[in-house]
């Protein structure tokens, strides 16, 4: 096969930040696909449907001309949320979702949840509405390794929580271990998760070995080959309950290569050459369709996208090392591998 046309895809987990950054990536996003879930994690976060209104706009205004872009909105958990705003927000088709970070579980974060019993009203109306939780799932436990806090997080928050609330809705986002995917399996209709597309092709090697490389750190880590794989076999599985989250986080390389550099790794530029060159090495491009352009709109219950996007294979592809963000310049993920598939214009 050397050409491959399938529904316009989602991005169901996204940064764009603001200001100058958010004009210099959205084009990126918006290029490929029709929607994405915009992470709430700003300074200050945003908190409030008025607020989730006005980062909208700027949104919109920033997207390319004639794009049919759309923002699907969400909203930053904090143990002060209005439980009044927030549905009023979801009811009017403002928000799609809910986030929650664990305070100072990864990049802006600090206004997150540290007490999970103040939040409990909340969860329990988002239950009752329908309205999905995001979790950044992560313990923030200084004695808890970086590579065991997601398993950790699953059993000390992520089950009792959902244990608590039934019926609450909620997707894992950005998994990085098999313990995340056989939970995903075992958690029933109202669970589901996001893969990455970084973590889908790299493993904690590609951050450490030979010298540290900070374009490739970002939290959730990278685990270990065997985690990865395991995500590999979730997302070519055809199963509907994992879905394509790319985590994509644009930060200024002068951030990145501090001595204590900034979490994420920016792959919207690449994503979709990426994705195709991995499902084909798997035998499964059949199911590239599915995770990127049907089962997250399905578990949002949105209506699948109505236009096409098709893929074509030859030459190598290259792509921009950078993009310029302002004054600034964002490194473009590199996988590592010859990519082959490129988008039609």
């Amino acid at each position: 096969m050397d050409k491959l046309t399938i529904r316009r895809p989602d991005d169901m987990h996204l940064h764009l930040r603001d200001g100058e950054m958010l004009r210099a990536v959205l084009p990126e996003t918006a290029r490929h696909f029709s929607r994405a879930l915009v992470m709430p994690n700003l300074v200050p976060p945003v908190v409030t449907g008025r607020e989730a209104t006005a980062y909208r706009d700027r949104i919109l205004a920033a997207k390319p001309q004639g794009s049919d872009f759309r923002p699907l909105m969400t909203l930053y958990l904090t143990e002060d949320t209005d439980v009044h705003d927030m549905r009023a927000a979801f009811e009017s088709g403002l928000i799609t979702a809910v986030k929650l970070y664990p305070a100072g579980a990864t990049t802006n974060s600090a206004s997150g949840v540290a007490d999970f019993t103040k939040v409990k009203p909340v969860l329990e109306e988002m239950a009752r509405i329908g309205l999905p939780l995001c979790v950044h799932g992560e313990v923030t436990d200084p004695t808890v390794d970086i590579f065991d806090r997601e398993a950790v997080f699953i059993d000390r928050v992520l089950d009792p929580i959902r244990r608590d609330v039934p019926g609450l809705r909620v997707v894992m986002e950005h998994i990085t271990t098999s313990d995340a995917v056989a939970y995903v399996r075992d958690g029933g209709e109202d669970l589901a998760a996001t893969i990455t597309t970084h973590h889908l092709v790299i493993n904690r090697n590609h951050i450490l070995a030979g010298g540290i490389k900070p374009h490739y750190y970002c939290l959730p880590v990278a685990k270990r080959e065997t985690h990865r794989l395991a995500l590999v076999s979730a997302a070519i599985s055809g199963e509907a309950a994992f879905f394509l989250g790319t985590d994509s986080a644009p930060h200024a390389d002068a951030a990145k290569l501090l001595p204590c550099g900034c979490a994420g790794c920016f792959t919207a530029t690449n994503t979709m050459s990426v994705l195709a060159e991995l499902f084909e090495s798997e035998d499964a491009l059949d199911r590239l369709e599915g995770f990127i352009s049907v089962y997250g709109a399905a578990f949002y219950r949105l209506p699948p996208n109505a236009g096409t996007l098709t893929l074509v294979k030859g030459d190598p592809v290259t792509y921009p090392a950078s993009i310029a963000a302002g004054d600034d310049f964002v490194t473009v993920f590199d996988p590592d591998m010859p990519l082959h598939w490129r988008v039609e214009d």
